[in-house]
């Protein structure tokens, strides 16, 4: 199989860093070959089940494969997805030291894999109020993070469906502001999740980043989670679809990838689909993709 050159000029044009979810099941190794075979060069994994609290034992043997496998095929770095059921801003004081020994426990395993990515959804305030969720929030991440650690831990950008939080810029910030350890945190855009929330990435990408700037600053932004979505702008409601079949469609998602502020960033796909489909869509991306 030919393999392109990962994320390297090639001509004076860089090459597309993209990849999708894929399981972690079979182990890292495996995952690195299911991506290699759909073109990828990079890829997104649940840290442990993602509707419950198991996570998969670790194999020594597996992640040496995998980290050979990597270096020679010159991975970009992978995004690590903690599970959904995690909410570090519950009313519950049990509900939130679950989520806490969770996150603390994925930053510990992932070490194993040094300089990689940790994304996470910050939860829902059920209740409570925005401001005591994003205090809750900060708290928790200044009990985790660590000055040697080599995970840089991302804030997803949430819909907004009920009482999470994360569908603003501006609440996103809140939480940064009060992490001491702030070299240690970024940002994931997610494009479903910010068109359901009200952001108009589809007539006004510009505005958009620029509004994503004056907040936070886009050096923060570290990754992007490229969904189409089934709901209009401003829903609320957090449904994804594959690139081209949703209200984004796939001329709005060919200028995010193609944006200058975005386009050397690592995009992981999260539509509704199994590895041909996942391997379609790269094909797709990577054939409008301008470097």
């Amino acid at each position: 199989m030919r393999r392109r050159n990962r994320g390297h000029p090639v001509n004076g044009k860089s090459m597309m860093t993209i990849g999708c979810h894929l399981s972690v099941a079979r182990g890292f190794l495996a995952m690195g070959r299911d991506a290699l075979a759909i073109d990828a060069t990079t890829f997104q994994f649940f840290t442990r089940n993602p509707r419950g609290s198991k996570a998969k034992a670790i194999d020594p043997a597996d992640i040496a494969a995998f980290l050979e496998l990597a270096a020679e095929h010159r991975f970009a770095p992978l995004l690590a997805h903690a599970p959904y059921t995690l909410n570090p801003c519950s009313a519950d004081p049990k509900t939130r030291e679950f989520a806490l020994e969770t996150m603390r426990d994925d930053l510990a395993r992932l070490e194993l894999l040094p300089g990689n990515l940790y994304n996470f959804h910050p939860g829902s305030h059920v209740g409570q109020g925005e401001a005591a969720g994003i205090a809750l929030i900060t708290a928790q991440l200044n009990a985790i993070l660590t000055p040697h650690q080599t995970t840089t831990v991302l804030l997803e950008t949430m819909a907004g469906k009920g009482s999470e939080v994360g569908r603003s810029f501006q609440e996103l910030r809140a939480i940064l502001d009060g992490v001491v350890l702030r070299d240690k945190m970024g940002v994931c855009l997610d494009t479903c999740h910010v068109h359901d929330a009200g952001y108009d990435i589809v007539d006004d990408l510009d505005g958009v980043l620029a509004e994503f700037d004056a907040v936070i600053g886009l050096d923060r932004l570290r990754a992007v989670h490229l969904n189409d979505s089934l709901n209009p702008r401003g829903s609320r409601k957090d449904r994804h679809a594959r690139i081209g079949h949703g209200r984004i469609g796939l001329a709005a998602i060919t200028r995010i990838i193609n944006h200058p502020c975005l386009r050397h960033l690592p995009f992981l796909l999260e539509t509704p689909n199994e590895l041909p489909g996942y391997a379609a869509e790269i094909a797709l991306l990577r054939g409008v993709y301008q470097g």
